[in-house]
């Protein structure tokens, strides 16, 4: 059996639904991958293992995309890390586990630059992983990932699949969750902005505005999931470091920048207030691309660009 992916493959995509997921449904279909096969929530629940099993098998999967996830943002990270360490592991080791059950060799992972640590020397080589403390405002999220690119990596060396991982910077895009309390850094600023414009609000920073961030338009992720299915397995094991990439957009901003930015692109003049009460999370975290990127892939999309595109496509 082929290692390499091919565009007749079934593929199963899970967490079509989402932020990513949903984008990368997108860029699939738009290059010629007519085959995905998409279940909702409701329809299957993918922490159980009997029933991912049974989807399989009446599916006739031939590959794996896992871009489903329980996600959020420092806050809802930090409150439920019980539901951030089971879901996800359950999630990922049953869809990883049953691929290899099924003989079915390709499989794209999709994890976090979260699972590194801390105090990262910058920028982020894959090789530092595991080499100090995570951050333990989502420490819970991150080792649900480490693990499973761990078992995707194990797999690869024993028993001779293609599973490949991906480490995505922050991303930013349609389709997130935009709850101003429990989203990420940039959604949750977006509905704050629009939240404060339409009643005249102060709009609250939470931490001191110091960290810097790298964020990556979900499109650019998308592209980089295509490209790493598309390269062939050779390529990807001599090249990936332990059966994994980063991926970032190697554009960086302090949260500071960021709500100066977007203050420019609201046009519109705000009360903004730093809550310093709040935490901080990782004060830098910027990914060593150079892996992916000698291969061919690059991203495109500049943060000011995307941010001007997606504020006007929720405001229409």
């Amino acid at each position: 059996m082929s290692l390499n992916f091919h565009k007749k493959d079934k593929i199963f995509l899970s967490g079509h639904n989402g932020l990513v997921g949903s984008a990368i449904y997108e860029i699939l279909k738009k290059n010629g991958y007519h085959n995905i096969i998409t279940a909702s929530k409701k329809k299957l629940d993918l922490r159980n293992q009997q029933k991912v099993q049974k989807f399989f098998l009446n599916n006739k999967i031939d590959a794996v995309i896992i871009a489903a996830a329980k996600v959020g943002g420092i806050n809802d990270n930090n409150l439920n890390k019980i539901d951030y360490l089971y879901d996800n592991t359950m999630i990922a080791f049953n869809l990883i586990h049953t691929a290899f059950k099924n003989n079915i060799k390709r499989l794209i992972f999709l994890g976090s630059s979260c699972i590194y640590p801390r105090n990262c020397k910058q920028p982020i080589k894959e090789e530092y992983l595991l080499t100090s403390s995570l951050e333990p405002t989502n420490d819970a999220y991150a080792i649900a990932k480490i693990a499973a690119i761990k078992l995707c990596h194990y797999y690869n060396q024993n028993k001779k699949t293609s599973y490949r991982c991906l480490m995505p910077t922050n991303i930013y895009g349609l389709n997130d969750n935009f709850d101003p309390n429990f989203g990420h850094v940039i959604p949750s600023l977006i509905t704050k902005f629009k939240n404060s414009k339409s009643n005249n609000s102060e709009v609250t920073i939470w931490g001191d505005g110091k960290p810097k961030r790298e964020f990556l338009h979900v499109n650019d992720l998308a592209e980089a999931v295509k490209f790493t299915m598309e390269i062939s397995h050779r390529q990807f094991m001599s090249n990936s470091y332990n059966s994994y990439f980063n991926v970032g957009s190697n554009e960086e901003i302090s949260i500071k920048s960021l709500v100066n930015l977007l203050e420019k692109l609201f046009n519109h003049d705000f009360k903004i207030k730093y809550d310093s009460s709040m935490p901080n999370g990782t004060l830098r975290k910027k990914l060593n691309s150079n892996r992916l990127n000698k291969l061919g892939w690059k991203s495109k999309i500049k943060l000011k660009k995307g941010l001007s595109d997606l504020i006007q496509t929720l405001n229409n």
